[in-house]
């Protein structure tokens, strides 16, 4: 940072009560009043009149003591007595903290070149063109005390003068840079690194308030010399500078936590920062899409600012892991710890920007991927919020009903979940289970998962009947695809030795009338079994005696009210363990099977 010394004599200047005055042999007789403080001086011996147009004007032309009211001076009495030492000769050191208010008010007391030769304002002048706008954090730091003095800094040319350099330095490419600017990266070591980093003038523009921040950046941006990703940095370092962070509390919002006008603030922001993200995919991470938006929903920003940051946020949904959608819920109504509504809000979005940018898409593009990406996150997301002990399980359930069938291929990650979910309510009722496990499509369970699934006590009996129905289906279509195949082959190379009257009588017959024959190739491996062994009976009709007796024994072991196949099964049941231990029964139903034996070969 530059300064700029002038004067020579000590200073002088003292209090007593609320009066200011300079020590001096010659009495005073200039009293000025601004604000609470009045100042006692001296009209000419110290060329305070001669130096200020101002006081030339107000000042009357007799030799008495007058008194004038400089209530409006620009920056009040600190800036005045920098312009009264000034004019007493004394020293004081400008840098671009004080240059400010001390140039406002010599141009309001008119300390120019025309009252008097090599007055302040030509010397504050020089001092803000060769130095401040030369520097790079001296611009920053002028730039932002012109919040103090809007109107004046923006008619006077200094706010302009400071932006105008701020951007011609960041404009400037790295290798050039040769000021010193602030970076403190984690991991970044300074000392080490020969070359200048892309963002280096993040960092210190963040110090600004956030309408100087804005105005920076727009003027950056329209010259479209950086990348958006530099911009989106410049982004995520303001914000993470100023924003809370919405994953450290859950009050962060509240009344209780912050004033309002801290909220307020937060929130203008927070609106501010989404209103100049560029429109480029991958200019923000979406861990840092998603924040803003947990942010929102804390702070309570504008719905505008909401749906905003949900589109953003679910264009690139597909890059995002499990720990980017982990945040607290902020609503006073939700006991649970997860902000579930955000996850879904922006999974909704995802959908429907993916089914209107991709309306034909084939299950093997890269569009798909991306779904399938999603699916996967989103049953993942679902594993981790079933641990929570107070998660509703409408919430657990209508999240993963917001998947399509295409983005779930198999349904062992949302099994895990529902397991999960089972684990930690253990108290959860049959209601809700069957409401909960309806979203399980069994046919879409890999062996291993449904070998689990079978022994799971915590799956409701509808859920476990159709994991082993399918189970035993696909163990039996398992065993007949190789017989079928065989006989398949095997009839059709019988099928050419055929003579070709035959094949001319099969000609004769309406086209709209088919003779299903075994070897047809049209006719599926399921059909071709079912000819092949007439007496099986088709499983979807009917589930196998042992499977049925396992399914009416596991209701009575549950407690629940038996069915008449569950009673039949344990007559049954009663029945076969009474022949068991009974000897008498055993050996006459031993003579009857002989009986039966001996007749079979009488005949």
């Amino acid at each position: 940072m530059k300064f700029m010394k002038l004067g020579t004599r000590p200073d002088t200047f003292y209090t007593e009560e609320a009066t200011r005055t300079v020590t001096s042999d010659t009495p005073t007789d200039l009293i000025l009043r601004i604000n609470n403080i009045n100042y006692l001086l001296h009209k000419s011996q110290f060329s305070l009149l001669p130096k200020c147009g101002l006081l030339q004007q107000l000042c009357p032309k007799d030799d008495g003591e007058t008194t004038i009211d400089l209530h409006d001076i620009p920056g009040g009495e600190e800036a005045f007595e920098l312009c009264a030492k000034f004019c007493y000769g004394i020293t004081i050191n400008f840098s671009a903290y004080n240059f400010l208010p001390a140039f406002c008010a010599a141009k309001f007391l008119r300390m120019t070149e025309a009252v008097e030769k090599g007055n302040f304002v030509l010397k504050l002048e020089a001092f803000f063109h060769s130095c401040i706008l030369e520097g790079w954090k001296d611009s920053i730091i002028t730039l932002q005390t012109t919040i103090k003095l809007p109107e004046l800094s923006e008619s006077l040319g200094i706010a302009k003068g400071c932006n105008d350099s701020i951007v011609q330095k960041i404009l400037t490419p790295p290798p050039k840079v040769t000021w010193s600017y602030t970076y403190t990266r984690p991991g970044y070591d300074k000392k080490n690194r020969q070359s200048v980093p892309r963002d280096w003038w993040t960092e210190d523009i963040s110090d600004l308030d956030i309408d100087l921040f804005r105005f920076i950046i727009i003027t950056v941006r329209s010259t479209n010399v950086l990348p958006s990703q530099l911009i989106g940095e410049a982004l995520h370092v303001y914000a993470s500078r100023w924003l809370p962070d919405p994953t450290r509390t859950r009050t962060i919002g509240s009344t209780t936590s912050q004033p309002g006008e801290i909220t307020v603030k937060n929130q203008q922001i927070l609106e501010a920062i989404v209103s100049m993200i560029p429109a480029e995919r991958g200019s923000l991470s979406i861990n840092f899409l998603l924040r803003l938006l947990s942010l929102a929903n804390c702070l309570g920003s504008s719905p505008l600012t909401k749906t905003e940051l949900v589109r953003r946020s679910s264009q690139q949904l597909d890059e995002a892991t499990v720990s980017d959608l982990l945040f607290p819920s902020y609503s006073a109504s939700d006991q649970h710890f997860y902000d579930v509504e955000l996850v879904r809000s922006v999974l909704e979005s995802f959908w429907v920007l993916w089914r209107r940018q991709h309306p034909g898409s084939s299950e093997k593009g890269e569009s798909m991927r991306s779904v399938r990406k999603v699916g996967k996150l989103i049953d993942s997301y679902l594993q981790v919020i079933s641990k929570d002990v107070k998660m509703p399980v409408s919430k657990v359930a209508s999240l993963a009903e917001c998947l399509p069938d295409i983005a779930r291929p198999l349904h062992d990650d949302l099994y895990k979940a529902i397991n999960i979910y089972l684990k930690e309510h253990p108290d959860l009722s049959k209601a809700d289970k069957k409401f909960l496990c309806r979203i399980l499509d069994c046919q879409k369970l890999s062996p291993d998962v449904r070998a689990h699934a079978v022994k799971n006590e915590r799956l409701p009996l509808r859920t476990v009947v159709q994991v082993l129905f399918f189970d035993q289906e696909k163990t039996t279509r398992g065993a007949t695809t190789p017989h079928s195949l065989a006989s398949h082959d095997t009839k059709t190379r019988g099928k050419q030795t055929l003579p070709a009257r035959e094949d001319q009588g099969k000609q004769k017959l309406s086209p709209e009338v088919r003779v299903p024959i075994a070897d047809d190739p049209t006719i599926s491996i399921a059909e071709t079994s079912m000819i092949d062994h007439p007496r099986t009976m088709p499983l979807d009709k009917k589930l196998s005696r042992e499977l049925e007796r396992k399914l009416a024994m596991r209701e009575i072991e549950e407690g629940a009210e038996p069915s008449e196949k569950a009673k039949e099964v344990a007559a049954e049941e009663r029945l076969r363990s009474r022949s068991t231990l009974d000897p008498h029964k055993i050996g006459k139903r031993t003579v009857k099977s002989d009986r039966g034996h001996n007749k079979g070969q009488e005949r």
